[in-house]
């Protein structure tokens, strides 16, 4: 994995377009993915910049540690701004990496430097999530017909293996598709949050940004339906967003709001002591590229709760060793409880998730996405797929209690 600091020579020029960068206060794991490798990017040597959005306070140009950031237009313009960027300065840069967030920055249409699309996840049911009707139909028709279209000649980069059978679906040819497992940001004094007690009442933890499509309402709802046998169950969101006050209305609504603390964006010591403590991590999310909270809360042993048709949480979870898989709403519930009432079983899924865990790292991304612009470039041959075997991963460093009837009943 290794490998020696770029020379002026071999010093490439590297553009990412993304619509947000980690200051944007919409800033997710997409967000995260760009700017994790692109500072490994720069420590190997490359020249990189980051084309993004601006937003009500942010300095239309900046750096993250070594990465130049450029940002102009809105989260809607900077489309249009980042073609005239690409059409102006492309010849500036060796490759472009175009981040797809649902809609591309369409760079093939106006530069013949090589093009990667980075893509996490279809976003197929999303735009009614988020949009009207009208607009829902023309942005699913940009990313399932125009989009596969415009970059029929590019290499694509995405973070799951269910994101490149989605690709196939809209005629990407999966031959053409490099799969990059996003990192983890491990803490440094990760040691010390493994000595935090776990909290006195039963804790469902949600961390992530507060948007409609990530569904936090499903785990309001299962403070509220199990009232009765489960009076102390809390839950805990963390994280911003324009859907914030909605949640709370839904919590007021259900008539759990006094169980439901919402604590907004908060420093990083400050989500690691939550998710050490949490006895749960829940991810109702119908769709994600990958489910970097999940990782994250691997770290400290803490299992998470996602749909098997989400995507990316079917391997960001290893179903019945590291977390739980659910197929509909009734099983998520469940699930959620199991882990609950089930201390023996929590213990177990969490030592495994936290070996799981510890295999992800945006150094090896990092170096995993260096390889894919090179070989684009011509300058080295294609490597073989970014692909952690999990079950040699678990079975080479057996777990205490790994195999136990609890976990085979719900694993079956």
């Amino acid at each position: 994995m290794t490998r020696s600091v770029a020379t002026p020579k071999d010093r490439l020029r590297v553009l990412y377009l993304s619509w947000r960068d980690r200051e944007n206060p919409e800033a997710g794991g997409a967000e995260t993915f760009t700017e994790r490798t692109s500072e490994v990017l720069t420590d190997l040597g490359h020249q990189v910049t980051i084309f993004t959005a601006s937003f009500p306070g942010a300095s239309p140009r900046t750096r993250h540690g070594d990465v130049d950031v450029v940002r102009r237009g809105s989260k809607f313009s900077v489309y249009l701004h980042g073609m005239w960027h690409v059409l102006r300065h492309g010849r500036d840069y060796d490759v472009i990496l175009d981040v797809q967030n649902g809609v591309p920055f369409w760079a093939p249409l106006v530069t013949r430097v090589p093009v990667v699309n980075i893509v996490h996840h279809v976003h197929r049911d999303q735009w009614d999530a988020v949009f009207g009707a009208k607009v829902a139909r023309l942005g699913w028709f940009l990313e399932s017909r125009v989009a596969p279209f415009v970059y029929r000649r590019s290499r694509y980069v995405t973070v799951s293996k269910s994101t490149r059978d989605e690709l196939a679906t809209l005629g990407v040819d999966p031959a053409r598709v490099d799969l990059v497992y996003s990192g983890n940001d491990r803490p440094r004094d990760l040691d010390t949050y493994a000595r935090l007690e776990r909290t006195e009442v039963p804790t469902m933890l949600f961390l992530g940004r507060l948007v409609p499509h990530k569904h936090v309402e499903q785990a309001v709802d299962i403070l509220a339906s199990r009232a009765e046998t489960h009076p102390d169950l809390e839950l805990h969101v963390v994280g911003g967003g324009y859907w914030e006050a909605e949640i709370a209305e839904h919590a007021r609504a259900r008539g759990v709001s006094d169980r439901v603390h919402l604590h907004g964006f908060v420093e990083e010591s400050r989500k690691h002591e939550l998710l050490a403590r949490a006895w749960v991590v829940v991810m109702p999310s119908h769709k994600e590229g990958w489910g970097l909270t999940i990782v994250e809360a691997g770290l400290h042993a803490t299992p998470a709760v996602a749909y098997s048709f989400a995507g990316g949480p079917s391997e960001s979870i290893v179903h019945g060793r590291t977390g739980l898989l659910a197929d509909s709403v009734e099983d998520f519930e469940e699930h959620v409880i199991t882990l609950v009432d089930d201390a023996r079983l929590r213990r177990t899924l969490g030592r495994t998730a936290r070996l799981y865990a510890s295999s992800f790292d945006w150094v090896r991304a990092g170096h995993r996405l260096e390889s894919v612009v090179r070989s684009v470039l011509g300058l080295t041959d294609r490597y073989r797929d970014d692909v952690i075997d999990l079950d040699a991963l678990i079975a080479s460093r057996p777990v205490d209690e790994q195999a136990t009837p609890e976990l085979e009943a719900v694993a079956s």
